[in-house]
């Protein structure tokens, strides 16, 4: 039961953790039944162009936060997220960890990013982001975490559950995050359909992300 209680915790953080850390964007202020999904890491030719076509079955908007190196190795995938009129947002260039990394060096880093990704909207990896590092980039960038961490990267829980964490946990304005990346293929393949099923049928739109909006 405690686990049980710690893992609700860090699917969906708490109310006073989004009061307290106020500079990052956690959820959008809205009473309509929309919903923001978001996926991290790619774009890689494995398997973004499948959650593309998914994204299109049922119409859904989505903003994927981009590596700035897949960016570079992939630029035709990444050609056709935009051509789907998705939002994209950084993610930086190396896929660094904040905590790790000086706050010169990981901002150098995410400006690389950026000279390959057109965006204002900004997620750490890993969610870990020095203070430091957070206020050098706030005049550029609207900092976005999210409100429904799927876990869909996980080996260690079921697809089932990745998709029950979704299912248990969004609202209204939720941004739940999925991760475009191998590790996460088979999880996060099997959420995402599901995800796109149920709440369609509960009469809600998947909406991308605008930096107006946060």
């Amino acid at each position: 039961m405690k686990y049980r209680k710690l893992a609700h915790l860090l699917v969906q953080p708490p109310q006073i953790i989004q009061r307290f850390f106020d500079d990052y964007s956690w959820t959008i202020n809205t009473d309509l039944n929309e919903i923001y999904l978001t996926f991290d890491d790619g774009p890689i030719p494995e398997l973004t162009p499948n959650v593309l076509n998914l994204l299109q079955l049922y119409n859904a908007q989505a903003t994927f936060f981009c590596v700035g190196d897949n960016v570079r190795k992939h630029p035709a995938v990444y050609e056709k997220i935009i051509d789907a009129k998705h939002a994209v947002g950084n993610h930086t260039y190396s896929h660094f960890n904040g905590f790790k990394k000086t706050t010169s060096e990981y901002i150098d880093d995410v400006y690389k990013a950026a000279k390959l990704i057109d965006s204002k909207l900004f997620r750490p990896p890993y969610g870990k982001l020095k203070n430091t590092q957070l206020q050098a980039l706030l005049p550029d960038f609207k900092v976005v975490l999210w409100d429904v961490l799927t876990y869909d990267f996980d080996k260690t829980i079921s697809p089932e559950s990745c998709f029950d964490n979704v299912r248990k946990f969004a609202r209204n304005g939720s941004i739940i995050v999925f991760h475009d990346n191998l590790k996460a293929q088979k999880n996060m393949l099997f959420a995402l359909n599901l995800t796109l099923s149920y709440f369609s049928e509960k009469g809600y739109s998947f909406k991308k992300l605008d930096d107006k909006l946060l």
